[in-house]
C-alpha cells in the first residue's frame, strides 16, 4: 500500500493515538492543534483498566508523567452514608490517575517520536475536497494536502462545523465540575473516593489522588434538555462543606486553583461519525463516545483512534467509503452497544435504594469486591455479555495493564 497522507485536527489522546498507529505503519501524518502544549483539559484525570491497556499497547511510558498515581484502594459511599473500602486487584495496573496537561503532552511527544509532524498554536480554519484529496487550512501555515482528515477536536468540533454545516445544537449529556486541591491529608491523598450523594443521583462526587499530596475533586450530573446547570457553582460550595467530603481531604487541604466546569458528550450517533464520503472520521469527544455511567472517556478516545487508523489503512487512499463502513461497523457492534447499556445502568442508580444496594452488595463474599472494581473500571466492555462476537477478543479473565 502506498503511504497515506492524514491530517489530524486535535492533539489530545484520541488524535495522538490515531496519529501514532498510522505513523508507525509508515504513513505521513500531521497533527494540528490551536493550543500550545502543555494545556489544561477539564477532566477527572482517572484512567480505567481499558485506558491503561490502550496506553500500554501504544508503548506509553507512565514515568514520563510526573503526576502519575497508581490507585491501590477505592472507597465508595452510598446515599445513606454506608461506606466500603475495596482493594484494587494487583495483577497489573487497574486504576491510575494522571493530570491531563501532563498526560496529553506525553502522548503528543510519543507521536513526535513515531514520526508525526506536530503543529501547535495553529487553529483549524477549513477543509475542502478537491478530487481525491482534502485540503486542510489552518492559521498561519501552508495548506495540508491529505487523503483523510481525523476530527479529534472535541465535542464542539470546528472540523464538524466546517464539513457538516448547521449541525444540531448539542450541550452534552453530562456536566462536570472540578477543582484541584493540595495539602490533602485524608484518604483522598492515596485513595480513589466516590460518593453517591442523594441530591445528585445518578451523579456522584469524586476525589482522585493527583501527584504528591494533591487531589482532583469534583462532581458530575446528567444534563436535562432545557435546564440550566448554573446552580452547580453554588452547589459546589455546599458540597465542599459536607463533613464527609472534608474528612476525605483533611483539615489542611486548600484549593490549588479556580474550579472549572465542562460538558461531557456521551451519546454516540452513528450517522455523525464520518463526513465527506468517508474522507473525515471523528474520534474521541468529537465522536461523543464517553461512558454515560462514569463519565470516563480517555479509554474510549484511545480506542476510537485505533479503530479509525485501522479503517483507513484497510481502505487505502482511493476507497473512503470502505473506511467509513469499517469504522462505523466497528463502533456499531461494540462501543455503541456499550453506550446504550451504560445509559440503562445510570438510570438504575438514579434511585437511592438501587445505589445503596449496589454498594452494600459489592464487598459480600471473597470475589465480589474484586469483580466490582473490574466492572466499574472497564476491565471488559459494558455490553460484553450481549456481544458474543467479542468474547474471544475481549471478554476474558485477563490481568491489568503493565504487568
Amino acid at each position: 500500500m502506498n503511504p497515506l497522507r492524514v491530517a489530524v485536527i486535535g492533539g489530545g489522546p484520541a488524535g495522538s493515538a490515531t496519529a501514532i498507529h498510522l505513523a508507525r505503519a509508515g504513513h505521513s501524518v500531521s497533527i494540528v492543534d490551536k493550543a500550545t502544549f502543555p494545556r489544561d483539559k477539564c477532566c477527572g484525570d482517572g484512567l480505567t483498566t481499558s485506558a491503561l491497556r490502550q496506553l500500554e499497547a501504544l508503548g506509553f511510558d507512565p514515568s514520563t508523567v510526573p503526576s502519575w498515581r497508581v490507585v491501590e484502594k477505592s472507597t465508595w459511599r452510598s446515599p445513606t452514608g454506608h461506606t466500603i473500602e475495596l482493594t484494587v486487584p494487583d495483577d497489573g495496573l487497574r486504576i491510575a490517575v494522571a493530570r491531563r496537561d501532563e498526560l496529553d503532552i506525553a502522548l503528543l511527544q510519543l507521536a513526535k517520536e513515531a514520526g508525526v509532524s506536530v503543529y501547535e498554536g495553529h487553529a483549524f480554519v477549513g477543509a475542502e475536497v478537491h478530487g481525491d484529496e482534502v485540503h486542510v487550512q489552518a492559521a498561519d501555515m501552508p495548506t495540508l494536502i491529505s487523503d483523510y482528515v481525523i476530527g479529534a477536536d472535541g465535542m464542539w468540533s470546528p472540523l464538524r462545523r466546517a464539513v457538516a454545516p448547521n449541525p444540531a445544537p448539542y450541550l452534552g449529556d453530562i456536566h462536570a465540575f472540578r477543582q484541584y486541591f493540595t495539602n490533602v491529608t485524608g484518604i483522598g491523598r492515596d485513595q480513589l473516593w466516590i460518593s453517591f450523594e442523594p441530591d445528585l443521583l445518578p451523579g456522584y462526587v469524586w476525589s482522585f489522588p493527583s501527584g504528591d499530596g494533591g487531589a482532583n475533586v469534583g462532581f458530575g450530573i446528567p444534563r436535562t434538555p432545557g435546564e440550566s446547570v448554573h446552580w452547580m457553582k453554588d452547589a459546589w460550595t455546599n458540597i465542599l462543606e459536607r463533613p464527609h467530603v472534608r474528612a476525605v481531604l483533611g483539615p489542611d487541604a486548600v484549593a490549588e486553583s479556580a474550579h472549572k466546569a465542562w460538558p461531557i458528550p456521551a451519546s454516540i450517533q452513528l450517522d455523525q461519525l464520518c463526513a465527506l464520503g468517508g474522507r473525515v472520521l471523528f474520534v474521541g469527544d468529537a465522536a461523543r463516545v464517553v461512558d454515560p455511567l462514569t463519565g470516563e472517556g480517555i479509554g474510549q478516545a484511545l480506542e476510537t483512534g485505533d479503530r479509525a487508523a485501522r479503517a483507513i489503512m484497510s481502505a487505502g487512499a482511493t476507497n473512503p467509503a470502505r473506511a467509513e463502513a469499517l469504522y462505523v461497523h466497528g463502533i456499531k457492534r461494540g462501543m455503541a452497544i456499550d453506550n446504550r447499556v451504560a445509559k440503562s445502568l445510570s438510570r438504575l442508580v438514579t434511585h437511592k435504594t438501587a445505589a445503596r444496594a449496589v454498594i452494600r452488595m459489592a464487598p459480600k463474599g471473597p470475589w465480589r469486591g474484586r469483580y466490582a472494581i473490574k466492572w466499574a473500571f472497564e476491565d471488559n466492555p459494558r455490553a460484553a455479555l450481549f456481544t458474543p462476537w467479542r468474547w474471544k477478543e475481549r471478554f476474558a479473565n485477563k490481568g491489568g495493564a503493565y504487568q
